[in-house]
């Protein structure tokens, strides 16, 4: 997604395999976009699929699923030696035609073909109802770790510090804002001056002040975060700690478990995008 509608235009974000969008306008092979957190912004007509209302209809009450590993490929056959059709993401999600040897026949947006190893998958009834956790919830973040920093990132492969944060809650289920500065907005508040106060998945805000927040990271206790800032990394917010930034001044905190389904922080399984 990009600012404008030119490729030499700033990278806003990205939107994944499977990303269910409205389209606003289009104009020149550019159509602008909004995806489910209500992000806006330009995308090259050749990255998404245009399917009319009747057609979107199906596609939310399909046999569909989510790939849950960091990256693989779909294949033409059912074998990992068979020609690569596409590569997949964390939580790309395609829709699901059959299964045979251990591997699952599926359809990705543009209507290619090809199969996926049934246990890099989660369906997503399983993945959408499941219980938001936080071991579940850090998971992902860990495996990310030394996962290069890109703005406007928002895949395994590449991230910006809220894209990053918006990849670990997504995991769980949990759509939230893109920006840092929105989803500060969100959440139970806490008194993060306090590091006792402090539990594991809360996400921390950097900035001048709370007023102009700049960067945001995932707390994983001990006084410790991870982010994304240069590279997927941990750092800490204890001045003694050899970890600690300076340069990172945190302005607040906030706690979204305890806040789904409140403004800016919904469930999939309760966006009408997907279901």
């Amino acid at each position: 997604m990009r600012y404008l509608p030119d490729h030499t235009s700033e990278l806003v974000s990205q939107v994944l395999m499977g990303t269910p969008l409205k389209v606003l306008d289009f104009k020149k092979g550019w159509y602008r976009i909004q995806t489910p957190d209500n992000y806006i912004g330009w995308m090259d007509a050749g990255g998404l699929q245009c399917i009319t209302q009747s057609e979107f209809e199906q596609w939310k009450g399909s046999n569909r699923c989510l790939y849950n590993c960091i990256s693989g490929y779909i294949y033409n056959s059912p074998n990992k030696n068979g020609e690569v059709v596409s590569d997949l993401v964390h939580n790309d999600i395609f829709e699901v035609e059959g299964e045979t040897k251990g591997f699952l026949k599926v359809v990705i947006p543009d209507g290619r073909k090809g199969y996926v190893r049934k246990k890099e998958c989660i369906s997503i009834e399983e993945w959408s109802s499941r219980q938001p956790e936080i071991k579940s919830l850090l998971s992902l973040p860990y495996k990310m770790m030394g996962t290069p920093y890109i703005w406007g990132g928002a895949s395994v492969r590449a991230v910006d510090c809220s894209g990053f944060v918006k990849i670990a809650y997504f995991s769980q289920g949990i759509i939230l804002s893109r920006d840092a500065s929105q989803q500060a907005r969100y959440g139970e508040v806490i008194d993060f001056r306090n590091p006792d106060n402090l539990q594991p998945g809360d996400l921390l805000f950097f900035g001048r002040d709370d007023k102009h927040i700049g960067h945001v990271g995932i707390y994983i206790g001990n006084n410790d975060f991870i982010h994304a800032s240069g590279r997927v990394h941990i750092s800490s917010i204890d001045p003694n700690d050899p970890k600690y930034v300076s340069t990172r001044n945190n302005v607040a905190a906030r706690r979204i478990l305890n806040s789904l389904n409140s403004e800016g922080i919904v469930m999939v399984k309760d966006h009408p995008w997907y279901f």
